[in-house]
């Protein structure tokens, strides 16, 4: 240990305040922020708990992101208040809060839970007061840059995704229509139904699923999501038992769709099969759409996956607690088709845009992991003494 630096638990250095149910003092008029374990502000108080300097951490729930506060608050009784006393900065006691892992304290099963007991016996090093507020200075500054350079991160990820989805969306809300002058020529306005083979998948007997790793993959709605499958729970069918069901056998190129909520916040869940996908077969309540002699595939994706398709499901689903679509919903969607060359041609230029998209996306992703990974970093060498 560093010279100058002691170790104590926190019950030594700093008070636990529990938190309380706020229905007596959440008011219209209250100046207090109410927080709950996520630090999220559920309502405003006529009293409050805590000072400003105290460092929330969720009793319940969210119990390792912790939260720093500037004004006096009431916590909700999911939250602990954690006070630092007489010798111990207020946001270095924050930054130890976020350097430590409280999971290994959990003592829930379905939600994670803290006891104020463990809290107290956890063992904090720390150098005297004027050293732990010059680390302090130089973790605000660098936490400072490095939300900042986030921010920025952020926003360039969001913007290459919006770049593509605003040219995605264009080639079908600006799309000619047939019929109208100078609105293109050979675009047919037509539905998916005259286009496309549909097929809905079949009723597989959940009790002969397998885990086996020469079995055939099922594909199942939720294995679908935004543009691309998932695997990592995954059904399978027997290897030998495959002949009867050639049918639902899915090819490269085919257009998956999920019919059972089929929409979600991510938003709609639909995929383009790629030869890593294969073998599957498909499982019912999932559509597989194919392009006729008219359609092509590629562009059968990106129709999908247009504004248009998912306002014409969001519009005809049924259902409260799972949403679902038929087969002739899908069939009755209405759109402008143009010619095949024009078909790929644009499809071709989608593709090329959504593969700069990607790599775009994994340049911000890299560049978010890495100034986390900085983060751990510092708050590492904050507490071992090397800052």
């Amino acid at each position: 240990m560093k010279a100058g630096w002691q170790i104590k638990h926190l019950g030594d250095v700093l008070d636990i305040k529990n938190g309380k149910n706020q229905k007596g003092v959440e008011s219209d008029k209250g100046t207090y922020p109410i927080y709950g374990s996520a630090g999220n502000v559920m309502g405003y108080a006529t009293s409050y708990i805590c000072e400003a300097g105290t460092t929330i951490i969720g009793r319940k729930g969210n119990i390792n992101t912790p939260i720093y506060t500037e004004t006096n608050f009431w916590n909700v009784d999911t939250a602990f208040g954690l006070a630092a006393k007489t010798g111990l900065d207020s946001r270095f006691l924050y930054y130890f809060c976020l350097s430590y892992d409280f999971s290994v304290h959990n003592k829930g099963t379905t939600i994670p839970s803290l006891v104020k007991s463990d809290l107290l016996q956890i063992r904090i090093q720390f150098p005297p007061l004027p050293e732990q507020q010059r680390i302090v200075g130089i973790l605000d500054e660098a936490f400072d840059g490095i939300a900042t350079a986030k921010a920025y991160a952020e926003k360039n990820l969001k913007n290459a995704r919006a770049l593509f989805e605003s040219h995605l969306q264009s080639v079908f809300t600006q799309a000619p229509l047939s019929g109208v002058e100078g609105r293109g020529e050979g675009w047919v306005t037509t539905t998916l139904g005259s286009e496309i083979d549909l097929l809905a998948g079949f009723a597989f007997k959940s009790a002969q699923y397998t885990n086996n790793d020469g079995d055939i993959r099922l594909l199942r709605g939720d294995n679908i999501i935004q543009g691309c499958l998932r695997w990592d729970e995954v059904k399978k069918w027997p290897v030998n038992d495959t002949a009867s069901y050639d049918r639902y056998q899915i090819r490269e190129g085919d257009v998956v769709l999920a019919m059972d909520r089929p929409w979600v916040k991510a938003g709609l869940k639909h995929a383009i099969i790629t030869a890593d996908d294969l073998p599957c077969l498909l499982v019912q309540r999932t559509a597989r759409l194919r392009g006729g002699e008219n359609l092509d595939n590629r562009f059968l994706m990106f129709l999908i996956g247009s504004a248009a398709f998912t306002s014409h499901i969001l519009g005809v689903q049924t259902g409260i607690g799972v949403p679902h679509i038929s087969g002739q919903q899908i069939q009755d969607f209405e759109f402008a088709r143009p010619p095949l060359g024009e078909q790929r041609h644009i499809a071709d230029k989608l593709d090329a845009l959504r593969e700069e998209t990607q790599r775009l996306e994994s340049l911000y992703q890299r560049k978010l992991a890495a100034l986390d990974e900085l983060k751990k970093s510092l708050l590492h060498q904050a507490f071992s003494g090397m800052l």
